[in-house]
């Protein structure tokens, strides 16, 4: 029987999300505390309690604080317009970048945001003068939470792992799920279940790319 929905690589690391990626969709979903930097003609009726007032034509002021969802900001945003500028979550902002620089370990991840490096990810597209720290706080908590995840999918076969997992992001699942489909294809393949070992998607995924590379 094939699949209902064969999953597609999320984009949101890149530069853009993927749209036929359920992840990057769930990821453009999560609200994003945004602050008007010019009046919006004609929004006011959305948002009264703003105090824009419900009369159709009212503009939503100058200076209005909203939340608005990934995709909307990022089509909103403009340097040059300056239509509306963003504000950190908490979860990105300095104090809890030194709560991951000193044990990214301890933080449920999935509490906090379950798709917390694609978001973060994505908040390096609005100019924000932290970029640098946001990224590097991204990229050191990723690493530090890396090898407890696959030490864990590779020691705890057959075991009630529900407790680990969520604590974990999306991307962190879909790792963990990875690492025991490894062990398990292994340990199949040693007691002569398997009928054959073939090479694993992210090899054939970079075989792939790099014979394109060698046609261009």
């Amino acid at each position: 029987m094939s699949e209902a929905y064969f999953p597609v690589a999320s984009g949101a690391l890149g530069p853009e999300e993927n749209f036929l990626s359920l992840d990057d969709i769930l990821t453009s979903q999560e609200k994003l505390p945004v602050r008007t930097e010019t009046a919006l003609p004609r929004l006011g009726a959305f948002f009264v309690e703003r105090g824009a007032g419900a009369d159709p034509d009212s503009a939503l002021p100058q200076g209005s604080k909203l939340e608005l969802p990934l995709w909307l900001a990022k089509g909103l945003f403009d340097n040059k317009r300056r239509i509306l500028s963003v504000e950190l979550p908490k979860i990105y902002q300095e104090g809890w970048r030194t709560v991951f620089s000193a044990d990214a370990n301890v933080v449920d991840l999935h509490k906090m945001g379950p798709h917390f490096y694609g978001f973060g990810s994505q908040l390096l597209h609005f100019d924000s003068p932290e970029n640098v720290d946001i990224s590097q706080s991204l990229l050191q908590t990723f690493i530090g939470r890396f090898r407890r995840i696959m030490d864990s999918s590779q020691n705890a076969y057959n075991e009630d792992t529900s407790a680990l997992v969520s604590r974990l992001d999306e991307m962190e699942r879909g790792l963990f799920q990875t690492g025991q489909k490894g062990l398990n294809d292994f340990q199949c393949w040693e007691k002569g279940q398997a009928s054959q070992i073939t090479a694993s998607s992210l090899v054939q995924n970079y075989k792939k790319r790099k014979f394109t590379v060698m046609e261009d």
